[in-house]
């Protein structure tokens, strides 16, 4: 029997011919009578034997098109941009599959096919959408977020799919499926399809089924549960030999596209990396992967470019592939509707394949339970390791072979040889560095994924950030490192006024000026006793010194008032003093301008009563002036008398003699003599 002598459309059945589709599979001419009449039905058939067609077809057929218009079958009031057939898939992949499967069965009559699921943008579905939509193929997560944002309309959908029915009705998927039936016209078909059915299920799905005709088809020839035509294979193997033995298992004879499944996705990554290092063209599929790395993986494999998928579960339902001829489940399945799916991965549509599974010690229970429920005669798998004989006689692999694929043999062009496209992932894991990430999951994060470069330049935009939040002053001081030199700075800048008009460095003024203090000590002991002319001078500068002790810096204080009294002294002695009230004076003004506000008042005061006391008594008020001064000593009395240094050329000659600032005090006490000058 034909498709054509089933009932279906002209437009439908030569577009399967033009693939090579001519007849159909049992499960197939059993289903579209039924369904094309607009029944429920709940459809059973083995992997690998066309469950597609055998709901797409029907769907095909209800929808109504522009191609339906021009050939008179309706009339333009029945079209609709709002989808009129739904199917809901588990997971990405098979939603891909789905999607590919209709458009080929579709082309000629122009049907609307959309795939909706995560991991891409929204944006080009909802464009999608809104031109106008046939059929939508979707995952239950993406579905309920556009129906939610008031994008997909469901009001108008006539023919509902569960595909992977025991899969869509698990405890994990009830919950969404429930809520996309709620959105859906109370009369419409409904169909269910899966390859395990079990009770329960069936049970369940009635709940959302009208009166469902339950299809089950097996062909004469294949009673067991799995597909004749397909070798199985069970080892016990050890878990840190088992790579080795994959790796020879892939140089058998005969070996087309192989299958790799792992119960973890830790597991399938390292899987691949062992296997790439190797010299193995291998890829991974899993849930760690973003939806661009896993659909080049896909492509990678089904272009050739890569012949070994390493992946779990998730790529375990609805993969067809065509040239997988090996299917390896390298942990043991968790239960036996897992087992089934993995290896109808490959002797699909009526060709042979070979499944290998390697059973840990610790999965034997596990294994006989599968064993039991599936009725196979594998109840104690045999010990087998990467040198096992037996191993190499049953896959017919050569003498020899070793873990590692030679050179002459490595003519895949490799996962990196397959772009990946940019889907416009949203969110992610790990990356995401990530991830992404979350960047973004791991495959987002990876190479050739779009806007991974874009990490440098967020770098270079968070520097200025760091700079902007660091507070360099807090009520006016400078804070940090750069303070500290700016502090300086102020320093300096605030001792300038005080040598205004003075050319000479600040280091050596102030060893001129200590010189001074302590070479004129004994010069103006004798200065005193021949000098009582000098008295106005000597009270003038000592009145004017204290005044100029507030500039040097705080730790100086003692230090530096001591030394500047007998300078005062030496004044008198030297032939130049009389300029150095002058100095003095002007020094006294500027330091006046320069402090901080706090301490003006204390210099104002010190000033007054030294002026009075030394008219009074010159010597014994000079030694007790400077007291005060101490408190806010700067460095600027250094820099005032400095100015008198260039014109004393005794205290210049004198620089070689330092004397005790104690002392100096001592000496300045008796200044009651007259000065030679």
């Amino acid at each position: 029997m034909t498709f054509r002598e089933l009932g279906i459309l002209p437009e439908t059945a030569e577009a399967l011919e033009s693939v090579g589709i001519v007849h159909p599979f049992p499960i197939q001419e059993m289903t579209l009578p039924v369904a094309l009449t607009g029944h429920d039905v709940i459809g059973q058939a083995k992997t690998g034997t066309g469950k597609t067609l055998g709901f797409g077809l029907p769907l095909i057929e209800r929808v109504v098109v522009r191609a339906d218009v021009d050939a008179g079958r309706a009339t333009e009031e029945q079209l609709s941009d709002f989808p009129q057939a739904l199917i809901v898939v588990p997971t990405r992949e098979l939603c891909t599959q789905v999607t590919n499967d209709l458009q080929t069965a579709s082309k000629v009559r122009d049907v609307r096919v959309l795939a909706v699921y995560g991991g891409r943008a929204y944006e080009p579905q909802v464009e999608a959408l809104t031109k106008g939509v046939d059929i939508v193929v979707g995952t239950p997560g993406r579905l309920l977020d556009l129906a939610g944002q008031k994008k997909l309309n469901l009001s108008k959908v006539r023919a509902l799919v569960l595909d992977e029915a025991d899969e869509m009705l698990d405890l994990g998927f009830l919950p969404d499926v429930e809520k996309i039936i709620t959105m859906l016209p109370a009369k419409r078909q409904t169909l269910l399809f899966s390859a395990t059915m079990p009770g329960q299920v069936i049970s369940l799905a009635r709940r959302y089924m009208s009166q469902p005709t339950h299809i089950r088809a097996t062909a004469p020839d294949d009673t067991g549960s799995t597909v004749a035509n397909i070798e199985q294979h069970i080892f016990r193997a050890h878990s840190l030999d088992k790579v080795e033995v994959v790796a020879r298992i892939l140089q058998a004879e005969g070996r087309g596209l192989a299958m790799i499944f792992c119960r973890t996705k830790r597991t399938a990554a390292d899987v691949s990396d062992q296997l790439t290092q190797r010299g193995f063209a291998a890829g991974a599929v899993h849930g760690d992967l973003g939806q661009g790395a896993r659909e080049q993986a896909l492509r990678a494999f089904r272009n050739g470019k890569v012949d070994v998928l390493v992946c779990t579960d998730v790529a375990a339902r609805g993969i067809d592939v065509e040239g997988v001829t090996h299917v390896i489940n390298y942990q043991c399945p968790e239960d036996e509707k897992t087992y089934l799916h993995r290896i109808g991965r490959t002797g699909r549509a009526g060709a042979s394949g070979t499944a290998v599974t390697l059973v840990d010690w610790d999965d034997i229970p596990r294994w006989q339970l599968i064993n039991k429920a599936l009725d196979l005669p594998f109840n104690d798998p045999e010990e087998t390791y990467s040198t096992s004989a037996h191993l190499y006689e049953l896959l017919k692999i050569a003498p020899g072979t070793k873990g590692i694929l030679p050179r002459s043999e490595r003519t895949r062009a490799g996962l990196n040889a397959e772009e990946v496209e940019d889907l416009g992932e949203t969110g992610g894991r790990g990356a995401r560095p990530g991830r992404g990430g979350r960047g973004g999951r791991g495959g987002q994060g990876g190479p050739g994924r779009p806007g991974a470069g874009a990490a440098p330049a967020e770098t270079e935009e968070q520097k200025p950030r760091r700079t902007r939040e660091r507070r360099r002053t807090r009520r006016g001081s400078v804070v940090g490192a750069e303070g500290e030199a700016a502090a300086a700075v102020t320093e300096a800048a605030v001792a300038a006024p005080a040598v205004e008009g003075t050319e000479g460095e600040a280091a050596p003024r102030r060893r001129r000026r200590r010189s001074r203090g302590g070479a004129a000590t004994s010069e103006a002991a004798v200065a005193v006793e021949t000098a009582p002319a000098a008295e106005a001078v000597v009270a003038e500068a000592v009145a004017s010194e204290p005044v100029v002790a507030e500039a040097p810096a705080p730790a100086k204080k003692a230090t530096r008032t001591r030394t500047r009294k007998p300078k005062a002294d030496t004044v008198e002695a030297t032939p130049v003093t009389v300029e150095a009230p002058v100095v003095v004076e002007a020094a006294a003004e500027a330091v006046a301008e320069a402090p901080a506000p706090a301490k003006k008042a204390t210099r104002t005061r010190t000033r007054k009563p030294k002026a009075e006391t030394v008219e009074a008594t010159p010597a014994t008020e000079a030694a007790e002036a400077p007291a005060p001064a101490k408190k806010a000593t700067r460095a600027r009395k250094p820099k005032a008398v400095a100015e008198t240094a260039p014109e004393a050329p005794a205290a210049e000659a004198a620089a070689e003699v330092p004397a005790p600032r104690k002392r100096t005090r001592k000496a300045a006490a008796p200044v009651e003599a007259t000065p030679e000058s």
